[in-house]
């Protein structure tokens, strides 16, 4: 990969107007339903305790809705002392790392957890690239899409970005690091080593800087790592969720996606980056409930942010140490400040666009593609028109992922539960599939049993992610 820059609207090399991470949401893994109906105050305060997460989901899609937005509505406006997509993907990156694994932890169930990832990233991915595809006569697919079969091979895994290929929507790229992150986390929780989060952040860290200074793209290069992957990717995983051979077949996969991650992905060093925020996310949490430090994660800050220095593979103006600085920063300040007003109301609107931050994070960049080629190109219009198009643009864009989440998230998501309950009871407790875990008051975040929280907030902190 050349260290040139990037076409002035990308926030990632060679990925041309790409976003940021799906709405991560925490990830939900069947449980018994409580013995107690809660309270009407309990839900409240359940509600109220998980609301900022959701809030700061719907903070990282409306920022990188604003990265892909400006440069084409209103260019004028667009900030360039740092960079609102990689804001939002790391704001995304850091709610994943801080929720997934102590929620896997908490129940224990990995047999469910799949089958919630499953059912809360594929229906809607899978019909973004149905659409995008069907629509190709319109609006052609991006040429970073091989016309191969390794195309199908990497989407059908999602780790695209960790096999060097493009999706079929720019935005899909940061799923390939939500994909590597569950693999691996999987594997630590099946092997007890999931407790070293803050180890972890400081390894992924440090790697980032040194294969940083050392690779300059891509070492296994080719087809070939996509079809691998998926392969392994479809026995392992079945074996996971089967619960045949479920360590080894998890380890397996954990290595895998490590060894992709470091030697396939088109930007070796961002991926080892990524993965150290996700485990810094987990170390918060740890430290918050008692049974961590918080050292590791400055550590880990500290090396992130140094890590594009002295790349051989940078060059892009979103590394530069002052954007790339202030940009880790602003996204660290956002996380805490979403900590410290856990326990208050926020603002109900900010709470709905987490709700719709997956369909929103996945469907924005293909519709704002059809609105510009319906309109025009609209950077040098009358600035009048520009906010009239601009809040046209919006409503459209907030009213498709409205829709798309009440229709294709939702009723999936609720299949996908109902799912795990079938398997959970036909196992008789699902034995098999479980694992010791954590009782549900050890959870300080979480706080009550997912069965006691209200839908509003059950439906996306409990089953989601990613980029959630």
């Amino acid at each position: 990969m050349s260290a040139a820059a990037p076409h002035p609207d990308s926030t990632h090399p060679r990925a041309p107007a790409s976003a940021p991470a799906p709405a991560s949401a925490p990830s939900r893994t069947a449980t018994s339903a409580p013995a107690t109906a809660p309270t009407q105050t309990d839900a409240s305060t359940s509600a109220t305790r998980l609301a900022w997460l959701d809030a700061l989901r719907g903070i990282g899609a409306m920022a990188v809705v604003a990265e892909h937005l400006l440069p084409w509505f209103l260019p004028g406006l667009r900030p360039y002392w740092f960079n609102l997509g990689v804001y939002g993907i790391l704001v995304f990156f850091l709610v994943s790392g801080y929720i997934i694994p102590t929620s896997l932890e908490r129940h224990g169930d990995v047999r469910a957890f799949w089958i919630s990832r499953f059912f809360r990233l594929y229906p809607l991915y899978l019909g973004v690239i149905v659409a995008v595809l069907a629509l190709s006569w319109w609006v052609p697919v991006r040429e970073a899409v091989p016309r191969d079969g390794s195309a199908v091979a990497a989407h059908a895994t999602m780790l695209l970005d960790v096999v060097s290929v493009g999706g079929v929507a720019d935005t899909m790229w940061t799923l390939s690091y939500e994909m590597v992150f569950y693999l691996l986390v999987t594997a630590l929780f099946l092997t007890r080593g999931h407790d070293r989060s803050g180890l972890l952040s400081v390894l992924f860290a440090v790697a980032a800087v040194v294969v940083g200074l050392i690779v300059s793209g891509a070492v296994l290069k080719g087809a070939w790592p996509a079809y691998v992957s998926c392969a392994v990717f479809v026995v392992g995983l079945t074996g996971v969720v089967a619960g045949r051979f479920r360590t080894a077949s998890a380890c397996v996969l954990g290595v895998m996606a490590v060894v992709l991650l470091l030697m396939s992905s088109r930007v070796p060093w961002l991926g080892a980056a990524v993965l150290a925020v996700m485990f810094a996310g987990t170390a918060v949490h740890r430290w918050e409930r008692g049974t961590g430090r918080l050292w590791p994660v400055a550590v880990t800050v500290v090396l992130v942010g140094i890590a594009p220095l002295w790349a051989i593979e940078s060059g892009w103006w979103w590394v530069q140490a002052d954007v790339w600085f202030t940009t880790i920063a602003l996204a660290g300040a956002t996380f805490a400040g979403g900590m410290a007003l856990r326990g208050r109301r926020l603002p109900r609107v900010l709470v709905w666009f987490g709700l719709i931050s997956y369909s929103l994070y996945l469907v924005h960049h293909p519709v704002l593609k059809y609105f510009v080629q319906v309109s025009g190109d609209l950077r040098r219009a009358e600035p009048a028109y520009q906010i009239a198009m601009t809040a046209l643009a919006l409503a459209l864009l907030v009213g498709v992922s409205a829709l798309t989440y009440r229709y294709v998230e939702r009723p999936m998501q609720d299949l996908g539960r109902r799912i795990s309950r079938r398997c959970r009871d036909r196992l008789q407790g699902g034995a098999d599939a479980r694992v010791t875990g954590q009782g549900a008051g050890d959870d300080g975040v979480l706080g009550q049993e997912e069965g006691q929280m209200p839908d509003r907030v059950r439906d996306h902190v409990g089953q989601g992610d990613a980029l959630r």
